[in-house]
Protein backbone atom coordinates (compact mmCIF):
# COMPACT_ATOMS: atom_id res chain seq x y z
CA UNK A 1 0.00 0.00 0.00
CA UNK A 2 1.28 3.48 -0.88
CA UNK A 3 2.09 6.08 1.80
CA UNK A 4 -0.84 8.22 0.59
CA UNK A 5 -3.22 5.29 0.99
CA UNK A 6 -1.78 4.60 4.46
CA UNK A 7 -2.40 8.21 5.48
CA UNK A 8 -5.98 8.08 4.17
CA UNK A 9 -6.66 4.83 5.99
CA UNK A 10 -5.19 6.21 9.22
CA UNK A 11 -7.24 9.36 8.88
CA UNK A 12 -10.56 7.50 8.87
CA UNK A 13 -9.57 4.64 11.15
CA UNK A 14 -11.86 4.62 14.18
CA UNK A 15 -10.10 5.89 17.27
CA UNK A 16 -12.14 3.57 19.48
CA UNK A 17 -14.89 1.02 19.30
CA UNK A 18 -18.51 1.96 18.82
CA UNK A 19 -20.08 2.70 22.24
CA UNK A 20 -23.07 0.42 21.83
CA UNK A 21 -24.07 0.69 25.50
CA UNK A 22 -24.21 4.50 25.40
CA UNK A 23 -26.09 4.47 22.10
CA UNK A 24 -28.53 1.91 23.47
CA UNK A 25 -29.24 3.96 26.59
CA UNK A 26 -29.72 7.13 24.54
CA UNK A 27 -32.08 5.40 22.10
CA UNK A 28 -34.09 3.91 24.98
CA UNK A 29 -34.40 7.24 26.81
CA UNK A 30 -35.32 9.05 23.58
CA UNK A 31 -38.00 6.46 22.80
CA UNK A 32 -39.33 6.71 26.38
CA UNK A 33 -39.62 10.50 26.20
CA UNK A 34 -41.21 10.57 22.75
CA UNK A 35 -43.12 7.27 22.80
CA UNK A 36 -46.65 8.72 22.38
CA UNK A 37 -45.40 10.95 19.55
CA UNK A 38 -43.58 8.08 17.85
CA UNK A 39 -46.62 5.80 18.01
CA UNK A 40 -48.87 8.38 16.36
CA UNK A 41 -46.17 9.16 13.79
CA UNK A 42 -45.77 5.53 12.74
CA UNK A 43 -49.55 5.16 12.66
CA UNK A 44 -49.78 8.04 10.21
CA UNK A 45 -47.05 6.49 8.04
CA UNK A 46 -49.17 3.36 7.87
CA UNK A 47 -52.50 5.09 7.16
CA UNK A 48 -51.53 8.18 5.18
CA UNK A 49 -50.54 7.46 1.57
CA UNK A 50 -48.71 10.80 1.40
CA UNK A 51 -46.30 9.56 4.08
CA UNK A 52 -45.67 6.03 2.83
CA UNK A 53 -41.99 6.90 2.45
CA UNK A 54 -41.77 7.65 6.19
CA UNK A 55 -40.84 4.04 7.00
CA UNK A 56 -37.76 4.27 4.77
CA UNK A 57 -36.44 7.59 6.08
CA UNK A 58 -34.94 6.38 9.42
CA UNK A 59 -33.67 3.19 7.77
CA UNK A 60 -31.79 5.01 5.02
CA UNK A 61 -30.58 7.71 7.42
CA UNK A 62 -29.22 5.01 9.75
CA UNK A 63 -27.53 3.24 6.82
CA UNK A 64 -25.82 6.45 5.68
CA UNK A 65 -24.75 7.19 9.27
CA UNK A 66 -23.33 3.66 9.52
CA UNK A 67 -21.26 4.31 6.38
CA UNK A 68 -19.84 7.42 8.02
CA UNK A 69 -19.03 5.72 11.33
CA UNK A 70 -15.26 5.42 10.78
CA UNK A 71 -14.95 9.08 9.81
CA UNK A 72 -17.19 10.02 12.75
CA UNK A 73 -15.22 8.14 15.41
CA UNK A 74 -11.88 9.12 13.90
CA UNK A 75 -12.71 12.70 14.87
CA UNK A 76 -12.01 13.33 18.59
CA UNK A 77 -15.11 14.10 20.63
CA UNK A 78 -15.24 17.75 21.65
CA UNK A 79 -18.51 18.28 23.56
CA UNK A 80 -20.28 21.52 22.75
CA UNK A 81 -22.68 23.01 25.28
CA UNK A 82 -24.76 24.58 22.52
CA UNK A 83 -25.93 21.07 21.76
CA UNK A 84 -27.35 20.76 25.27
CA UNK A 85 -29.21 24.02 24.67
CA UNK A 86 -30.76 22.48 21.55
CA UNK A 87 -31.81 19.39 23.53
CA UNK A 88 -33.42 21.57 26.22
CA UNK A 89 -35.16 23.63 23.56
CA UNK A 90 -36.48 20.43 21.95
CA UNK A 91 -37.88 19.35 25.31
CA UNK A 92 -39.60 22.70 25.81
CA UNK A 93 -40.95 22.51 22.25
CA UNK A 94 -42.37 19.06 23.00
CA UNK A 95 -44.13 20.34 26.12
CA UNK A 96 -45.60 23.35 24.30
CA UNK A 97 -46.66 21.16 21.37
CA UNK A 98 -48.30 18.65 23.70
CA UNK A 99 -50.25 21.36 25.50
CA UNK A 100 -51.30 22.91 22.19
CA UNK A 101 -51.93 19.60 20.39
CA UNK A 102 -49.47 20.64 17.67
CA UNK A 103 -48.21 17.45 16.01
CA UNK A 104 -45.62 19.04 13.73
CA UNK A 105 -43.74 20.72 16.60
CA UNK A 106 -43.87 17.56 18.70
CA UNK A 107 -42.49 15.42 15.89
CA UNK A 108 -39.71 17.79 14.84
CA UNK A 109 -38.66 17.92 18.50
CA UNK A 110 -37.50 14.30 18.11
CA UNK A 111 -35.12 15.23 15.30
CA UNK A 112 -33.91 18.32 17.17
CA UNK A 113 -33.14 16.16 20.23
CA UNK A 114 -31.01 13.80 18.14
CA UNK A 115 -29.18 16.71 16.50
CA UNK A 116 -28.61 18.43 19.84
CA UNK A 117 -27.36 15.26 21.52
CA UNK A 118 -24.90 14.62 18.66
CA UNK A 119 -23.65 18.19 18.90
CA UNK A 120 -23.40 18.13 22.70
CA UNK A 121 -21.62 14.77 23.02
CA UNK A 122 -19.56 14.77 19.82
CA UNK A 123 -18.88 18.39 19.00
CA UNK A 124 -19.25 20.55 15.91
CA UNK A 125 -16.99 18.51 13.60
CA UNK A 126 -18.76 15.25 14.39
CA UNK A 127 -22.10 16.99 13.85
CA UNK A 128 -20.97 18.15 10.41
CA UNK A 129 -20.01 14.60 9.48
CA UNK A 130 -23.50 13.36 10.36
CA UNK A 131 -25.31 16.45 9.05
CA UNK A 132 -26.81 14.78 5.98
CA UNK A 133 -28.40 11.71 7.62
CA UNK A 134 -29.62 13.87 10.50
CA UNK A 135 -31.31 16.36 8.17
CA UNK A 136 -32.87 13.49 6.23
CA UNK A 137 -34.86 12.64 9.36
CA UNK A 138 -37.03 15.72 8.84
CA UNK A 139 -38.58 13.96 5.83
CA UNK A 140 -40.23 11.45 8.16
CA UNK A 141 -42.33 14.27 9.66
CA UNK A 142 -45.53 15.20 7.78
CA UNK A 143 -45.77 18.85 6.83
CA UNK A 144 -48.24 20.97 8.88
CA UNK A 145 -51.86 20.77 7.78
CA UNK A 146 -52.09 24.53 7.20
CA UNK A 147 -49.16 24.39 4.75
CA UNK A 148 -50.42 21.15 3.23
CA UNK A 149 -53.77 22.74 2.41
CA UNK A 150 -52.10 25.80 0.92
CA UNK A 151 -50.01 23.60 -1.39
CA UNK A 152 -52.46 20.91 -2.48
CA UNK A 153 -55.25 23.06 -3.95
CA UNK A 154 -52.99 25.01 -6.38
CA UNK A 155 -51.43 21.68 -7.39
CA UNK A 156 -54.92 20.24 -7.98
CA UNK A 157 -55.78 23.16 -10.27
CA UNK A 158 -52.46 22.89 -12.09
CA UNK A 159 -52.88 19.14 -12.67
CA UNK A 160 -56.48 19.51 -13.88
CA UNK A 161 -55.59 22.44 -16.17
CA UNK A 162 -52.64 20.55 -17.68
CA UNK A 163 -54.80 17.46 -18.19
CA UNK A 164 -57.47 19.60 -19.88
CA UNK A 165 -54.95 20.97 -22.38
CA UNK A 166 -53.51 17.52 -23.06
CA UNK A 167 -56.91 15.89 -23.55
CA UNK A 168 -58.07 18.64 -25.88
CA UNK A 169 -54.86 18.28 -27.86
CA UNK A 170 -55.58 14.55 -28.21
CA UNK A 171 -59.05 15.31 -29.48
CA UNK A 172 -60.93 14.16 -26.36
CA UNK A 173 -63.76 16.59 -25.49
CA UNK A 174 -63.45 17.86 -21.93
CA UNK A 175 -64.85 20.70 -19.85
CA UNK A 176 -63.02 21.84 -16.74
CA UNK A 177 -64.64 23.51 -13.76
CA UNK A 178 -61.99 24.20 -11.14
CA UNK A 179 -60.48 20.82 -10.33
CA UNK A 180 -63.28 18.82 -11.95
CA UNK A 181 -62.96 17.46 -15.49
CA UNK A 182 -66.21 16.64 -17.28
CA UNK A 183 -65.76 14.00 -19.98
CA UNK A 184 -68.37 12.46 -22.22
CA UNK A 185 -68.87 9.47 -19.96
CA UNK A 186 -68.21 10.77 -16.46
CA UNK A 187 -66.76 13.45 -14.22
CA UNK A 188 -63.20 13.23 -12.89
CA UNK A 189 -62.42 15.11 -9.72
CA UNK A 190 -58.74 15.88 -9.09
CA UNK A 191 -58.83 15.44 -5.31
CA UNK A 192 -56.02 16.05 -2.80
CA UNK A 193 -54.67 12.53 -3.32
CA UNK A 194 -54.23 13.36 -7.01
CA UNK A 195 -52.65 16.77 -6.42
CA UNK A 196 -49.11 15.42 -6.77
CA UNK A 197 -48.03 16.28 -3.22
CA UNK A 198 -47.49 12.59 -2.52
CA UNK A 199 -45.06 12.09 -5.39
CA UNK A 200 -43.44 15.46 -4.66
CA UNK A 201 -42.62 14.55 -1.06
CA UNK A 202 -41.40 11.04 -1.89
CA UNK A 203 -39.44 12.15 -4.95
CA UNK A 204 -37.75 14.98 -3.01
CA UNK A 205 -36.57 12.52 -0.39
CA UNK A 206 -35.38 10.00 -2.98
CA UNK A 207 -33.58 12.70 -4.96
CA UNK A 208 -31.45 13.53 -1.92
CA UNK A 209 -30.64 9.86 -1.34
CA UNK A 210 -29.99 9.31 -5.05
CA UNK A 211 -27.69 12.34 -5.18
CA UNK A 212 -25.78 11.13 -2.13
CA UNK A 213 -25.07 7.69 -3.57
CA UNK A 214 -24.61 8.54 -7.26
CA UNK A 215 -23.23 12.08 -7.40
CA UNK A 216 -20.22 13.70 -5.71
CA UNK A 217 -20.63 17.31 -6.77
CA UNK A 218 -22.73 19.35 -4.39
CA UNK A 219 -24.11 21.74 -7.00
CA UNK A 220 -25.44 18.85 -9.10
CA UNK A 221 -27.10 17.38 -6.00
CA UNK A 222 -28.83 20.71 -5.42
CA UNK A 223 -29.95 20.85 -9.07
CA UNK A 224 -31.38 17.33 -8.80
CA UNK A 225 -33.30 18.27 -5.66
CA UNK A 226 -34.75 21.41 -7.26
CA UNK A 227 -35.63 19.44 -10.40
CA UNK A 228 -37.94 17.17 -8.41
CA UNK A 229 -40.58 19.93 -8.34
CA UNK A 230 -41.16 20.21 -12.12
CA UNK A 231 -40.64 16.46 -12.61
CA UNK A 232 -43.25 15.59 -9.96
CA UNK A 233 -45.69 18.13 -11.38
CA UNK A 234 -45.16 16.84 -14.94
CA UNK A 235 -45.58 13.23 -13.83
CA UNK A 236 -48.78 14.02 -11.94
CA UNK A 237 -50.23 15.95 -14.88
CA UNK A 238 -49.44 12.91 -17.01
CA UNK A 239 -51.22 10.69 -14.52
CA UNK A 240 -54.39 12.78 -14.58
CA UNK A 241 -54.25 12.91 -18.39
CA UNK A 242 -53.83 9.15 -18.59
CA UNK A 243 -56.77 8.70 -16.23
CA UNK A 244 -58.88 10.87 -18.52
CA UNK A 245 -57.87 8.84 -21.57
CA UNK A 246 -58.61 5.53 -19.85
CA UNK A 247 -61.94 6.73 -18.47
CA UNK A 248 -62.96 7.93 -21.92
CA UNK A 249 -62.20 4.43 -23.24
CA UNK A 250 -63.47 2.45 -20.25
CA UNK A 251 -64.77 4.38 -17.18
CA UNK A 252 -64.05 1.65 -14.62
CA UNK A 253 -60.32 1.91 -15.36
CA UNK A 254 -60.28 5.30 -13.62
CA UNK A 255 -61.01 3.76 -10.21
CA UNK A 256 -59.83 1.03 -7.86
CA UNK A 257 -56.82 -1.15 -8.51
CA UNK A 258 -56.07 0.20 -11.97
CA UNK A 259 -55.98 3.78 -10.70
CA UNK A 260 -53.60 2.83 -7.85
CA UNK A 261 -51.38 0.80 -10.17
CA UNK A 262 -51.30 3.73 -12.56
CA UNK A 263 -49.97 5.94 -9.76
CA UNK A 264 -47.11 3.54 -9.02
CA UNK A 265 -46.20 3.32 -12.71
CA UNK A 266 -46.17 7.11 -13.09
CA UNK A 267 -44.01 7.46 -9.97
CA UNK A 268 -41.47 5.01 -11.41
CA UNK A 269 -41.49 7.06 -14.60
CA UNK A 270 -40.75 10.16 -12.51
CA UNK A 271 -37.76 8.36 -10.94
CA UNK A 272 -36.55 7.41 -14.40
CA UNK A 273 -36.89 11.04 -15.53
CA UNK A 274 -34.80 12.11 -12.53
CA UNK A 275 -32.07 9.63 -13.50
CA UNK A 276 -32.16 10.79 -17.14
CA UNK A 277 -31.98 14.43 -16.05
CA UNK A 278 -28.97 13.55 -13.90
CA UNK A 279 -27.19 12.04 -16.90
CA UNK A 280 -27.93 15.14 -18.98
CA UNK A 281 -26.58 17.51 -16.31
CA UNK A 282 -23.49 15.32 -15.86
CA UNK A 283 -22.75 15.29 -19.59
CA UNK A 284 -23.16 19.05 -19.83
CA UNK A 285 -20.78 19.47 -16.90
CA UNK A 286 -18.20 17.23 -18.59
CA UNK A 287 -18.48 19.13 -21.88
CA UNK A 288 -18.06 22.47 -20.14
CA UNK A 289 -14.98 21.28 -18.25
CA UNK A 290 -13.51 19.71 -21.41
CA UNK A 291 -13.72 23.02 -23.27
CA UNK A 292 -11.85 24.90 -20.53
Amino acid sequence: MSPVADQTADRYAPSRGIPWAALGWFAALLALCYWPVLVRLVTQWNNDDDMGHGFFVPILAAYIAWQKRDEFFAEPARPNWWGLAVVIYAGVQLCVATLGAELFLARTAIVLSIIGATWFLGGTKRLRIMAFPLLLLFFMVPIPAIIYNQITFPLQLLASRSAEWALMFLGIPVLREGNVLELAGQKLSVVEACSGIRSLLSLSFLSLVYGYFFERKTWIRVVLFVATVPIAMLANAGRVTLTGILSDYKPELAHGFFHSAEGWVIFMVALALLAVFHQIVTRIDRVVHAER
